[in-house]
């Protein structure tokens, strides 16, 4: 038996000025043959699991390709192009096709990344099958249900399931392959662009949406029950919420995907998240740090810093990592001691490099990358401050979250203005972890305050340190105030754009 295994990751914010040519794909571009396969064997990705199945049955495995690049603005066509053409060449000859999507990836001319790849795999494979394995942030699309056989997703938000949600994938076409039926693959769409802060599996009505797939899941006849909470800073047709089954049966399995979709819909508001004002926010992070003695919930340390979340420039939904709005403020209203990064900023960070550590240096910082699908132009402050230290910004994540991985922020440099030690990278970076901090010889657990451009990811290693956290909107590009989107390609009504007098039922122009 031969089988195609692939990886193409992607979540497109289309109002990023982030640009994904090739090069944004892995460290240098995407792995290929042989080193896609090393890139993932042993790894907790979907792809990962893909492998060790395929091994598992003896199969000769085919990886055309490995790509993944964090989330930013529409990519590249040509790059695109070659991407899939590498794993469409490839698939000819296959006995079947196991696809790491993410789910949410839009191009510079398709908005359907994920469903135009998988039609021309149809095409060019009639009959073989085809298991697809996404992120709980795909944006599922009528194309991408049409051309698999098989689509699971992730069930946790921060993700630590990756792996499991492609060996369920797995396991499903090895049933299939065995002379099982071909399985039933059900959808149901709702009219409900979701707040990523309301998608996280500890949100309340998130997490209720997944416990009840868990169950559903339990019935006799099915097979594999996902939430996809969608990511809506995609201006597409419908980048919302929808739930996918796979079952034994067409009607068991729309049955369980419409039952589950009334219950979100029936608790539409709990996905909706309001941002207070900035400097509202900030005075809370002011006060929580005068609490002595107690831990907010979810936190482990009442010793320990406030953690300042600017969830509105968040490099893994499309951020610039640069704004600038959320410090300027802090130190505004007085809060000293402040531990922030990583802030991308190459400018900046070529000119600390040539001043060398000890040197004393004035430049303008942050702010350098205008935010032009939101009609912003931020302006850089010029601030004065100390070079403490420069290293190559490597570390290994020791978290839940790709644990084990090596990380590499570019040339980074730390740099001390009066009130904060600022880590100032080369490339923008999520705080997957303390080592964003730790390279850079700071311990952000001794510090006051703690600024991190983050929404989830953080969470697993920073709250354990961390006494209390407050989010933070700095009018970025990953923002939670839908106002501030000039959405054009959006089918309309939706909510919460539209003031409507929504149906207590799921309106039947979302069945698509």
């Amino acid at each position: 038996m031969k089988v195609l295994i692939a990886r193409l990751n992607h979540e497109t914010n289309t109002f990023s000025p982030v640009p994904t040519p090739l090069s944004a794909f892995g460290d240098r571009g995407p792995d290929y043959g042989p080193d896609a396969y090393k890139a993932n064997k042993g790894a907790v990705t979907a792809m990962g699991a893909f492998i060790d199945l395929a091994e598992s049955w003896g199969a000769d495995i085919v990886t055309p390709l490995s790509a993944t690049a964090y989330p930013s603005g529409p990519v590249d066509a040509e790059a695109y192009r070659s991407m899939c053409r590498c794993i469409v060449d490839a698939a000819p000859g296959c006995d079947a096709l196991m696809l790491d999507l993410h789910g949410a990836m839009v191009v510079e001319d398709t908005d359907d990344g994920e469903g135009d790849l998988l039609e021309r795999l149809r095409a060019a494979c009639p009959g073989v099958p085809i298991a697809v394995s996404l992120d709980l942030h795909g944006n599922v699309t009528r194309k991408m249900v049409d051309n698999a056989d098989i689509i699971t997703g992730f069930k946790t938000y921060p993700h630590t399931d990756m792996y499991e949600a492609g060996q369920l994938a797995g396991r499903i076409l090895e049933r299939m392959l065995q002379g099982g039926e071909r399985p039933a693959l059900a959808w149901r769409q709702l009219p409900l662009m979701t707040h990523t802060l309301k998608s996280s599996t500890h949100a309340p009505e998130m997490k209720a949406a997944v416990a009840r797939a868990i169950e559903i899941e339990k019935q006799d006849g099915i097979d594999a029950v996902t939430v996809m909470a969608g990511f809506a800073l995609a201006d597409i047709p419908a980048p919302c919420l929808s739930v996918v089954v796979v079952g034994r049966n067409q009607a068991l399995a729309q049955w369980a995907a419409d039952s589950l979709a009334q219950q979100i819909w029936s608790r539409r508001e709990g996905f909706v998240y309001a941002s207070p004002s900035l400097e509202d926010s900030v005075g809370r992070a002011k006060a929580l740090a005068e609490t002595a003695g107690e831990a907010q919930e979810g936190c482990g340390n009442p010793d320990g810093p406030v953690l300042l979340l600017d969830h509105s420039d968040n490099c893994m939904s499309g951020g610039t990592c640069d704004t600038m709005d959320v410090l300027q403020e802090a130190l505004a209203q007085g809060l000293t001691d402040i531990a922030v990064g990583p802030l991308c900023d190459p400018e900046a960070v070529d000119a600390l490099f040539k001043a060398g550590e000890g040197a004393t240096v004035t430049l303008p910082l942050g702010n350098k990358r205008a935010l032009t699908s939101l009609g912003i132009t931020k302006t850089p402050p010029v601030l004065t401050g100390k070079v403490l230290r420069l290293g190559d910004g490597e570390y290994v994540i020791s978290g839940p979250t790709y644990r084990g991985m090596k990380c590499g922020m570019g040339r980074t440099a730390l740099f001390a203005i009066d009130g904060a030690r600022i880590v100032v990278t080369e490339k923008t970076h999520e705080p997957w972890d303390l080592g964003v901090f730790t390279c850079m010889g700071v311990d952000p657990a001794s510090s006051r305050f703690v600024l991190l451009k983050s929404r989830m990811y953080c969470r697993p290693v920073f709250f354990p340190i961390a006494r209390g956290f407050v989010e933070c909107d700095s009018q970025g590009v990953t923002s939670s105030n839908y106002d501030l989107f000039p959405f054009s390609k959006v089918r309309r009504p939706v909510y919460p754009l539209d003031e409507a007098a929504w149906p207590d039922t799921i309106p039947a122009h979302a069945a698509e």
